[in-house]
């Protein structure tokens, strides 16, 4: 059986034993998941038991809401379409899971037929490397809106920084769809149903975002846990080269994999452009506070997180009260310190170590001024000397330059004089201790 959680239901609560029912449709085609189970929360937990190890999130990306203010395919929707979502594991393993997501969807999200393959270049994949993915032994699942389905286990050898094409079809017409927004990945699109074609030919669509998908699990009996790296569009990675993978948490999870094989644990990356602490916005997700239990406490193995966050709730803080900016709060550095202090209880409340990360430079980008830069450095001085996170990753020092570290290094300066190049990114893992995370 399939397990499904709602956008307003933590996923947490259906390990917790809560009642889940499946319900096939009319037509048998598919399973329509209409609440939560002990049988299907009983399921993961009594196949990784007989496995000898349980899932770890190896690569997740934080669903969004589509928005008209910005562009997208995911505004539309799709309609008798395969989406080839290109995503990048962490952690192998020999089995994997997937997740997909409608939890911004406004109406039921019908799918077709899933697959997921090794990427060979752009969308053409690896000959031999195709898998069906089922649910709860289905080809087929239709997901509430709201709600997310988890597939059934998929035998299959996934090896550590390896990119994977999960293909999704959708047979009618979706409306807006839930996606993440800055992939720094290119993503294919075919009329029709093509989720087992190798050939990249019918994908004569490229797409800037993921749509449809937030998660892939692996079972790995050495993997020590999942590390989530959590924040905004720095974490996000943007800026970065599309298609290299150079985000910070991929070069951490790189450090950890060179350091201690394949018992590293996983790097997740829950970063959202222009993600704030406390206020939500119509093009850049739910706040921290309020996406903290979905994209943080709820993912497979988790056991710590790196914060990186708040330079959007003083940049915005300096904004015209209009588009993706709404609400433009005046916030101070007090109220971003105290949104901390609730993600760090949070954290400590379910045994996770929460470490806190310096807000990087900006001066010279559109949104800085002199009070802003008053309040990243005052925020910037509570996480160092507040002693309220288990420890501080100080990524302020690690791409300031040294002659004036209200700027970026040039080095690291991606041109916006706000994100890190890829060296930039490079230098941000370099200056993490590893030992925070063993």
């Amino acid at each position: 059986m399939t397990c499904l959680s709602w956008s307003g239901v933590p996923r947490r609560w259906l390990l917790l034993g809560l009642t889940c029912a499946a319900l096939l449709t009319a037509s048998g085609a598919a399973a329509l998941l209409v609440g939560t189970g002990s049988a299907a929360a009983a399921r993961p937990a009594a196949a990784a038991a007989a496995s000898g190890s349980p899932w770890d999130a190896s690569w997740t990306a934080s669903p969004q809401a589509p928005t008209t203010v910005i562009s997208n395919p995911a505004n539309a929707g799709f309609n008798d379409q395969t989406i080839r979502n290109i995503v990048f594991t962490s952690i192998g393993g020999n089995e994997l899971r997937i997740r997909l997501s409608n939890t911004f969807g406004t109406t039921a999200l019908h799918v077709g037929r899933v697959t997921v393959g090794i990427e060979l270049t752009a969308a053409q994949l690896v000959p031999g490397t195709v898998h069906p993915v089922t649910f709860g032994g289905r080809a087929a699942v239709t997901i509430p809106d709201g709600a997310e389905a988890t597939s059934d286990p998929v035998s299959m050898a996934v090896t550590p920084d390896e990119d994977l094409a999960v293909s999704v079809y959708v047979p009618v017409a979706t409306g807006p769809a839930t996606y993440h927004l800055t992939a720094q990945q290119t993503n294919y699109v075919a009329s029709g149903n093509h989720a087992f074609d190798v050939s990249p030919a019918t994908y004569t669509t490229t797409a800037p975002s993921w749509y449809l998908l937030d998660g892939v699990d692996v079972r790995n009996a050495r993997a020590a846990g999942s590390v989530v790296a959590f924040g905004d569009s720095i974490t996000d990675g943007a800026n970065s080269q599309v298609g290299a993978n150079d985000r910070w948490p991929n070069y951490l999870f790189r450090r950890l994999h060179a350091a201690l094989g394949a018992a590293a644990p996983s790097v997740i990356d829950e970063g959202i452009s222009g993600n704030r602490v406390l206020n939500d916005s119509p093009c850049f997700g739910v706040s921290a506070l309020a996406r903290f239990d979905r994209d943080v406490l709820s993912q497979s193995g988790v056991k710590d997180v790196i914060v990186l966050e708040g330079i959007n709730d003083i940049g915005f803080s300096q904004t015209p009260n209009t588009g993706c900016s709404v609400p433009n709060t005046n916030v101070t550095a007090a109220q971003i310190e105290q949104g901390y202090e609730q993600l760090i209880a949070m954290a400590h409340a379910h045994g996770l170590k929460i470490f806190g990360g310096t807000l990087t430079p900006f001066r010279g980008a559109g949104y800085w001024s002199g009070m802003a830069e008053a309040k990243r450095e005052a925020v910037n001085n509570w996480i160092e000397t507040s002693r309220a996170f288990d420890g501080v990753i100080d990524f302020a020092k690690a791409v300031a330059d040294p002659f004036n570290p209200q700027y970026f290094d040039p080095a690291y300066n991606s041109g916006d004089n706000l994100h890190p190049n890829d060296a930039g990114y490079q230098a941000m893992a370099s200056a993490i201790n590893l030992a925070l995370l063993k």
